[in-house]
């Protein structure tokens, strides 16, 4: 089994938070990314934030990436980092995207967000950012 590591693919959940029910660009990603060869797990829309922590320990993935466009991204990109942190998940990556205003990306930051990626957001640049952020944590 040696190498099995690195053989790995990259396991990331994709999630949509909230009531908000627009996923074409979650699902853009979801797609962009397996093309690029990670695993994903896209969860789907109207999750709370107990769900995607939920399943980000049960299918122990190494990233997860969450998408909001409603405007209450601070309360639930928050309680779903406290909650994936608290369930055990302190090594999984979480990113962000969708409508986030500029001001709030350090607070996001700051409670553990890894990374926000506005709208247009080149797909190679978020592949680079996991693959370079999972792929350092695996060596």
């Amino acid at each position: 089994m040696q190498g099995m590591s690195m053989d790995k693919k990259i396991r990331v959940l994709i999630a949509k938070p909230g009531l908000d029910g627009h996923d074409r660009g979650a699902k853009v990603i979801a797609r962009g990314l397996r093309d690029a060869g990670m695993e994903v797990i896209y969860l789907g829309l109207r999750l709370t934030p107990e769900q995607i922590a939920d399943a980000a320990i049960q299918e122990d993935v190494d990233v997860v990436g969450l998408s909001c466009l409603s405007g209450a991204h601070m309360a639930l990109f928050r309680k779903t980092i406290d909650l994936i942190r608290h369930k055990g998940g302190k090594d999984i990556l979480v990113v962000g995207g969708g409508i986030i205003p500029k001001k709030d990306i350090p607070k996001l930051m700051e409670v553990g967000m890894a990374r926000v990626f506005g709208p247009g957001t080149p797909l190679a640049e978020i592949v680079k950012f996991i693959e370079d952020s999972v792929g350092g944590q695996r060596q």
